[in-house]
């Protein structure tokens, strides 16, 4: 039987990617994000295939994780693989920053990754094991003084601390969690953010250049397949976290 994996956050970005890959590779896919339109414009790019389904909506909200579970079980039978990669992400300094900016990233980072979570287990369960992949960031653990970013930060602290927890919780159930952590990977983001050049933020990288959403989606897989890592925040981040880069 085909594995099915569920992709949040899969119209554009990392998520565009890891869905991409996990289709040409033959994997069932629930492709989520939260809006329609370009979640529809990116399967028609696919090509359409028939090993993939979109589910809208937004994942901050529990009935979308049971959703997105719901229709992985109906439509492929079973769920193997939770990618939790639908999230969002903005500097601001801590001073200015409101309680609803809090919310916003709570809601989707942490909230959404723990309902997804906590829909797509049950069914993992009843398979003998599976397979939960969060999306964090090195900056949980290296943080840059010229990005100030406390709120989403936290957010993704909290997301690697559950990655520790639901790994220890059930893995004796066969399901392996982990995250990975990256640097600063070519996409969408960046022009959000304000960054007209995101290759000039390549020094920050011991390699010096930034990731590619490929970087992020080859690892994806390799998490999604191995049988014998759990509890793990893997950076891929070119050396961003390692070291230093000194032109």
């Amino acid at each position: 039987m085909k594995k099915t994996v569920i992709v949040t956050g899969a119209s554009s970005g990392i998520g565009k990617a890891i869905a991409k890959l996990f289709i040409d590779k033959g994997f069932n896919v629930v492709m989520n994000a939260s809006n329609e339109a370009t979640l529809l414009k990116t399967y028609q790019e696919f090509g359409a295939p028939s090993n993939a389904i979109t589910v809208a909506g937004d994942v901050a909200k529990k009935e979308v994780g049971k959703l997105l579970a719901t229709m992985a079980k109906n439509k492929f039978g079973n769920i193997d693989i939770l990618v939790n990669n639908a999230g969002v992400f903005a500097p601001k300094p801590f001073l200015d920053v409101m309680e609803e900016d809090l919310d916003r990233f709570y809601n989707i980072n942490l909230k959404g990754t723990y309902f997804a979570t906590q829909a797509a287990i049950p069914a993992m369960l009843e398979n003998g094991g599976g397979s939960v992949i969060n999306i964090g960031t090195v900056l949980v653990d290296h943080a840059i003084a010229g990005f100030p970013a406390s709120a989403p930060v936290v957010s993704k602290g909290g997301v690697h601390a559950l990655t520790k927890q639901l790994a220890a919780e059930f893995g004796n159930k066969n399901i392996r969690v982990n995250t990975i952590a990256p640097g600063i990977i070519r996409s969408p983001l960046q022009g959000k953010i304000g960054v007209e050049n995101a290759d000039g933020l390549a020094g920050l990288h011991l390699l010096n250049r930034i990731g590619e959403p490929s970087d992020i989606a080859e690892m994806t897989l390799l998490l999604a397949t191995s049988s014998f890592i759990t509890g793990e925040i893997i950076n891929v981040d070119g050396g961003h976290v390692a070291g230093h880069l000194f032109a």
